[in-house]
């Protein structure tokens, strides 16, 4: 876990976040990468995200951005337990995101896009794919910290 989060660090910073930015703040290398990741994958969420994913990018940058150097750290050291209820907290909402955003994916007629959108199952089930894992992730952790001995198990502090 202190993988995944010590790496969406530098990914929601430097990517996920451009589509909030004004066009020419972001430098063009980033930019770049951007344009061919979703010209690449065809996520045309990312150069043109509609209102409700915007509000998941600000979801990311002010809620889950602060988060993921706790949890990193957390999850690093080792036998934290204060980490468990952040961490079911932040499990369930970006599973809920997640499910927006795949059957968005799945279902969303993106012939109409101005940029290039998945035509084919094939497409869309790789587009789908780089998602995926945003959402198998934070179930498992949602998984570990419900059903996990370790974090299950609450301290009671001793009175003076």
């Amino acid at each position: 876990f202190a993988l995944y989060f010590l790496s969406h660090i530098p990914i929601t910073a430097l990517i996920d976040l451009q589509p909030l930015l004004p066009a020419g703040i972001a430098p063009r290398a980033l930019t770049d990468l951007l344009q061919q990741y979703a010209t690449s994958f065809r996520d045309p969420m990312m150069l043109q995200p509609p209102e409700w994913f915007k509000a998941f990018i600000y979801c990311e940058a002010f809620l889950q951005l602060p988060f993921f150097p706790v949890a990193a750290y957390a999850f690093l050291k080792g036998g934290c337990r204060w980490i468990r209820t952040p961490a079911i907290i932040y499990s369930t909402h970006v599973a809920t995101t997640l499910f927006a955003i795949l059957a968005h994916i799945l279902f969303h007629d993106f012939s109409k896009s101005e940029h290039v959108g998945p035509q084919s199952l094939r497409e869309r089930l790789v587009l789908l794919s780089i998602y995926l894992p945003y959402l198998l992730i934070p179930l498992l952790l949602l998984f570990t910290m419900l059903c996990n001995p370790h974090y299950k198990h609450v301290e009671k502090r001793k009175r003076k």
